[in-house]
Parts: structure tokens; sequence; C-alpha cells
């Protein structure tokens, strides 16, 4: 009589196919997995088994680490903008008289830019979902907008006069946001990502505040300082 082959109580292996999951933390694993699958079959079509099974863990070991698929979002969403928030703060404070407002806006948006190009699976494509109108998501939802009034504050106070005169501070704030997440629409078009879109992305910023081409590159000079500084500093 042969005997039934062994079965793994133990939990399932880990999903090893992909060689950069492997080098993230179990916590970072289940973030990625989950980004692919809401990029793929959507939030509401995505339950936490199927992100268990795809990193290849139990079902009950994701809740050692989020209690439900809703802070797996949360923290997704939040991870798109708090980089930025952070990296932007310190500079923020050292307008007008260290740094020009031009310059921290060109590095502001160039990051920014960046991190929106490294999320995992293209977050971004989720924040138009309707359930980021729920209370869960009011964390991301009050970082985003204090991205967006520093990009106001920065936009108004480096604009030329006229555009000043006509456009209120809360509206440039809208307005650069909206230019700097423009990077999440070329992630989804195009098959390739460029470092090349950061700056120009963060040019346009500038350039619709009515700065010439020379004021743009000193911000762009300024600007590349500024940011080797404080990613040394992380």
């Amino acid at each position: 009589m042969t005997s039934a082959p062994p079965t793994n109580k133990a939990g399932r292996p880990r999903a090893n196919n992909d060689s950069r999951r492997s080098s993230l933390t179990s916590r970072e694993q289940i973030l990625d997995a989950a980004a692919a699958l809401f990029a793929e079959a959507g939030f509401s079509g995505t339950s936490t088994r199927a992100i268990a099974d795809r990193v290849g863990i139990r079902q009950q070991s994701l809740y050692y680490h989020f209690a439900g698929k809703d802070e797996i979002l949360a923290e997704l969403l939040s991870g798109s903008v708090r980089p930025s928030i952070e990296f932007v703060s310190d500079i923020e404070a050292r307008v007008p008289g260290e740094i020009s407002p031009a310059g921290a806006l060109f590095a502001l948006a160039s990051m920014d830019a960046r991190t929106l190009r490294n999320t995992p699976h293209n977050i971004g494509t989720l924040y138009l979902l309707p359930e980021i109108q729920d209370p869960r998501y009011d964390a991301f939802r009050n970082q985003r907008i204090a991205l967006r009034a520093i990009y106001g504050r920065l936009g108004a106070a480096a604009a030329v006069a006229d555009v000043r005169a006509t456009v209120s501070e809360d509206r440039i704030g809208v307005l650069l946001i909206q230019l700097a997440e423009v990077v999440i629409q070329l992630r989804r078009d195009e098959e390739s990502e460029s470092a090349d879109d950061d700056q120009t992305i963060a040019a346009s910023c500038l350039r619709v505040l009515g700065l010439s081409a020379a004021q743009i590159g000193a911000a762009r000079d300024e600007a590349g300082a500024v940011t080797a500084a404080a990613l040394l500093a992380l």
C-alpha cells in the first residue's frame, strides 16, 4: 500500500520567481503583490486570499501585517505622496533665504514625478477610485491636500507678476500637482519609462508660471544641488 504524499501544513512556499520581490521584507512583498493585483483586477476584484497566494503565504499571515486590503491600499496610496512631503519640508523652510522658490519648486516637482514613476505597479492609477472617498483613506487625501498646498505656495512665490495677479495660490497648486501626476498616465501609455520625464515635468511646472528658459535652467541647476544634498542626508 502506497502512502499518500506528505502535505505541507506549515504553509505554501513563498513565490520566488521575482528576483526583485525576494529582496523585500514580508510587509513590502505584500504591498508589492497587492499593487500588482489592484492594477490587474481592480481593488474590488482583489481579495486578501489572492494577495496572500501571490506572495506565497497563508492568508492569516497577511493579517499579521495588515488588518485587510483597505489598510494595504491606504499604505500604498500614502507611500505615493509621503516621500515628496518629507523631501520638501526642509527645503521649503529654507525659502527664500537659502533657496529660491523656483529652485525649490523644480526640486519638488522632479522628486514627486520620480516618486510616482517608482511606485509599485503604477499605483497612482487608483487615485480616482470611488472607494478613495471613504473616510478610511482620509490620511492619504489629507497628505495629497498638504502636498498640493506646498505646490501652491512655492508656485505663487515663483510665478511672474502677471500669473500671480490672475491665478490664485490654490489654483496654482491644483495645476502644478496635476502636471506632476501626468507621469501616471505616461507610465500607463508607454512600455518604457524615462528618468528624463522627471526633469521635463518640473520644467513644465515653471513654464506655466511664466518663467523664461534662462530662469528655468537656473532653477534646474539649483534644484540639482539641493536634491543631491537632501538624498545624501536620507
